[in-house]
């Protein structure tokens, strides 16, 4: 009943029908529906009833954990999709059963899925999860990403752009498909919308290559016509691809001007070095090289924009030692901690310094083939 009142549900109305449902059918007294902020740095009610959290606090706990938190008679639950973490429900009285706390999980996850769907017919959901006003660049980049994260058996997948409120010309872009995660990282030159405006030519060119089922290399090329067609070579794009085999590991890559890519393998980070081609639009025609690496399950990659590691403050530079030492320091964390919490360091490092240049951070661990699919041998 309550997940037909959920689909029937006015595109701004999902959270109210949601709170009536919950106390027709539960009789939960309050409800309340937090939406996890651009910065993830805080979670905002959607009604309005209490006040925003912050890392430490018991919905942020849920948030973070990804899992049920019970505290002064309050259930706290995720709001999460296929990976994808919007927020998380408030809802009391609590469940006194383990059964009743799982029927509400699942609510949750249903919930989850309604405001994705939802999403295109509202701006309740998007101006909601602000703390400030985004810049018209920003408004873009936020709107070019297909998700901010992804959790699926044979691999974990997360980004982070920063300032997220202020983000110009850096972004990523991704698609799973046939057994292969296709990654990239941009970076459009320039300031303001001149650079979101590169950007967005250039993810849109990689996808439409991309969906057509052209290799890589000719993505490139492609994607490296279209820029210079519109710039005639006076802007370019500096972008990474990657094209991860989740049977095998492999991972093709195309680099134009990349940002880093360190591989964390056990305790150990290593730089995995590329050799790098022209960014996309700086000549009229450009032959793209595909190179190759490979990885083992349980490997994990970062990739790093230089808006991080050529971060300069009055006393010196953040650089390739402190970078390799957080990476390192995110073992244990899931993709999109890692990537929130590397970029939480940045911001700790700059202080009250506004960062000159944008920041992209993209975590991506493989954890190996599918359960039903071979495993294959390593070397």
């Amino acid at each position: 009943m309550l997940r037909r009142i959920l689909t029937d549900a006015a595109a701004d109305a999902v959270p109210e029908c949601l709170a009536r449902g919950l106390a027709e059918e539960y009789g939960l007294t309050s409800t309340e529906l937090y939406l996890v902020d651009y910065r993830l740095a805080a979670l905002v009610p959607i009604f309005g009833d209490h006040p925003r959290t912050h890392p430490g606090d018991p919905a942020w706990r849920c948030f973070d954990h990804q899992s049920p938190v019970n505290e002064d008679s309050v259930m706290f639950l995720p709001v999460s999709v296929r990976g994808e973490r919007i927020g998380v429900l408030a809802c009391s009285p609590a469940p006194e059963s383990a059964e009743l706390t799982a029927e509400l999980a699942e609510i949750a996850v249903a919930v989850a899925h309604e405001l994705e769907a939802a999403s295109a017919g509202t701006d309740r959901y998007q101006a909601t999860a602000r703390t400030r006003r985004l810049t018209l660049a920003a408004e873009m980049q936020w709107e070019l990403l297909p998700a901010r994260s992804r959790i699926r058996p044979s691999f974990g997948l997360a980004g982070q752009l920063e300032p997220s409120y202020a983000v110009r010309g850096d972004s990523f872009d991704w698609a799973d498909q046939d057994g292969r995660v296709s990654l990239s990282v941009l970076n459009g030159m320039g300031e303001g919308v001149s650079a979101s405006l590169l950007t967005t030519l250039a993810t849109f060119a990689l996808r439409n290559a991309r969906r057509a089922g052209i290799p890589l290399a000719d993505q490139a090329a492609l994607a490296d016509q279209a820029v210079y067609a519109e710039h005639r070579g006076s802007a370019h794009v500096s972008a990474l691809l990657l094209d991860l085999d989740l049977t095998t590991g492999e991972v093709l890559a195309v680099d134009a001007g990349s940002p880093r890519l360190l591989v964390l393998r056990g305790d150990k980070v290593h730089e995995q070095k590329l050799t790098k081609d022209f960014p996309l639009g700086m000549f009229e025609e450009t032959d793209y090289q595909v190179q190759s690496f490979g990885l083992a399950p349980g490997d994990r990659l970062m990739l790093v924009s230089d808006g991080v590691y050529d971060a300069v403050t009055a006393t010196g530079r953040y650089g390739d030692a402190a970078l390799a030492r957080f990476v390192r320091r995110t073992r244990s964390m899931a993709p999109l901690q890692a990537v929130r919490s590397l970029l939480g360091d940045l911001r700790a490092f700059v202080g009250d310094a506004e960062l000159e240049d944008d920041a992209v951070a993209v975590c991506l661990d493989y954890s190996g083939p599918e359960p039903d699919q071979p495993r294959p041998k390593l070397d």
